[in-house]
């Protein structure tokens, strides 16, 4: 049975996608300190993430919570 993608997740991913630009998974990845897979399945809402690694990503974008759910 297929899970359905919440809307915070679909949020997230749509903020980091945008964040991302141009830029490749590789190079992103390297800038949140985690997979390149990792973003790529963020992206594609096939992985979710836990508080604390979205505080860690918004860190390291200097991003806030509201900047994504707003």
């Amino acid at each position: 049975m297929k899970s359905m993608v919440s809307p915070l997740e679909t949020r997230l991913a749509a903020f980091l996608r945008a964040k991302r630009g141009k830029l490749t998974y590789l190079e992103f990845a390297h800038k949140l300190h985690v997979t390149a897979s990792s973003v790529f399945r963020i992206e594609n809402c096939q992985q979710s993430v836990t508080l604390r690694s979205l505080e860690r990503i918004l860190k390291r974008l200097d991003c806030t919570v509201d900047d994504v759910f707003q």
